[in-house]
């Protein structure tokens, strides 16, 4: 870019804040030179902030216990996986397992917490029909108007 168009990036910007806050007349050439630096910071090329990828925090085959599943992402320990991706890491179950490289099988709730609430849910008949068909009433046949 031209030193014009900073110079009238700069003018535009100062001007616009200038009009809004209070500013003294000895803090003008400051803020002028502070908001060119910026300008021309801009036009420069991006920095790009290229992490490497971060490690899990334990290995996915060691992650998988009887009685909890460790999350990947911070170590921690939960029988279910699902609530705590999501609010403190904003993933779902699908983009977790596809950020770490995870089978679409891979569970998110710990074998046997999993299996308690299979026997509790059966144990309380969920998911059965009930043996006894419903009474039927027969409705009165309508009569008809004489």
């Amino acid at each position: 870019m031209e030193d014009k168009n900073y110079i009238e990036l700069t003018a535009s910007i100062v001007s616009a804040y200038v009009g809004n806050n209070p500013v003294q007349a000895a803090q003008l050439p400051e803020l002028i030179a502070c908001v060119n630096a910026a300008v021309r910071k801009l036009d420069g090329p991006a920095v790009v902030n290229a992490t490497a990828p971060k490690e899990p925090a334990v290995h996915p085959k060691k992650s998988i216990h009887p009685d909890f599943i460790i999350c990947l992402e911070d170590g921690l320990k939960f029988k279910s996986l699902k609530r705590h991706l999501m609010t403190d890491h904003g993933l779902t179950p699908a983009a977790y397992r596809a950020k770490w490289g995870l089978p679409a099988d891979y569970p998110m709730v710990a074998p046997n917490y999993s299996a308690t609430r299979s026997r509790l849910a059966k144990a309380s008949g969920l998911g059965r029909h009930s043996k006894v068909p419903p009474i039927r009433t027969k409705t009165p046949a309508r009569r008809a108007f004489q």
